[in-house]
């Protein structure tokens, strides 16, 4: 990303577009008091987000039992729900769920990849379905305390056992099939990346054509397999990453706070709620709207902006599509591909 001499005042830069995951789908409802189980609750919880000043809603849904649901109708309802509930919020469903058949013989249809490119086919849609990039580690105690799982299920030895092991099936073939899906259908990919690796490959994907529209993304330091909570980590990203995209940073625990507000000061954009993060100061816990109006009132001592839901859709650039890779490098600030037979860096070209 290009930073100007005057790109760190508050005035040039962009209204600041808060994410949050408040359903946390790893948590059980035990764990927290701030757990939305029913569809009621689950709809007042993005309600009452949005009211703290909430641009995107990262969505997860739970079954009355309270696990996580896999079934396509459920996200169906929820979605045509939180259209009402909250028009104006950006909906942003969560890529990692693979739905389960439903009804009599349907098992026979549904393979593998079929069950998460499902997400393409949800009605009413969303407006981005997250995305992430090459098969990979997830291990998400790598980083984390004991205090940080202190009194939930992510304490237990079992589930220890099961999280440290997680992995994120995203190989090729499904990529390109999953983003050719998404943008068939209008939805947007945003790309969940965890390092500078990740970041080529998809670079890759632009200029072969694969992917032709806004590079809308957040940076995952959550370590165990992407890149570590470390400040060097995060400006490495920043300066990986081209001038046209949109940079949200999200973070693991306590960590979420300080690279918030380091995001926030640099123009960037940020990520809150339970699914990260369960604390505020060390041993007392915050809940997702708490977190919203802590961001909140830092912008305000910034002098930064917070987006309405009209200016996060323009700076995510809700609907755009791009004719071909020439014209997605452009837009993007990606150098152009090369020419048969031309030497040394191809540079922007002038018509």
């Amino acid at each position: 990303m290009q930073f100007l001499d005057d790109s760190l005042l508050p005035e040039n830069q962009p209204p600041l577009v808060i994410q949050v995951a408040p359903y946390g789908p790893e948590f059980l409802p035990g764990d927290s008091d701030d757990i939305p189980v029913t569809m009621a609750e689950q709809v007042q919880k993005a309600v009452d987000c949005w009211n703290a000043g909430a641009t995107v809603l990262h969505v997860h849904c739970r079954e009355a039992d309270g696990k996580g649901s896999k079934r396509l109708s459920m996200f169906n309802e929820m979605l045509a729900r939180l259209r009402e509930a909250v028009p104006k919020m950006l909906l942003q469903v969560g890529g990692s769920i693979s739905f389960a058949p439903e009804g009599e013989g349907a098992d026979a249809k549904w393979l593998n990849d079929d069950t998460r490119h499902m997400l393409a086919e949800l009605d009413p849609k969303p407006d981005q379905v997250t995305i992430a990039i090459n098969t990979n580690q997830m291990n998400l105690y790598e980083v984390l305390r004991e205090d940080d799982v202190a009194g939930t299920s992510l304490a237990l030895p079992a589930y220890q056992a099961a999280y440290r092991e997680m992995w994120i099936p995203s190989g090729p073939d499904f990529v390109a099939e999953h983003l050719k899906r998404l943008q068939a259908n209008g939805i947007q990919p945003h790309f969940m990346l965890g390092d500078v690796g990740q970041l080529e490959s998809v670079e890759r994907l632009i200029r072969r054509g694969v992917y032709t529209g806004p590079l809308v993304l957040n940076w995952v330091a959550i370590g165990g397999g992407a890149d570590g909570p470390s400040p060097y980590n995060m400006m490495e990203f920043i300066r990986r990453v081209p001038a046209g995209a949109v940079l949200t940073i999200e973070s693991i625990m306590r960590n979420v706070l300080p690279l918030n507000t380091m995001a926030m000061a640099m123009g960037l954009h940020v990520r809150v709620g339970i699914e990260d993060n369960l604390w505020g100061r060390k041993g007392e816990r915050m809940t997702s709207v708490q977190q919203i109006e802590q961001t909140v009132r830092i912008a305000r001592e910034l002098h930064r902006e917070v987006a309405s839901g009209e200016e996060g859709r323009r700076i995510y650039q809700i609907g755009t599509q791009y004719a071909n890779a020439d014209e997605t490098l452009l837009a993007l600030g990606y150098a152009p591909n090369r020419r048969a037979g031309e030497r040394g860096e191809p540079l922007r070209r002038v018509a």
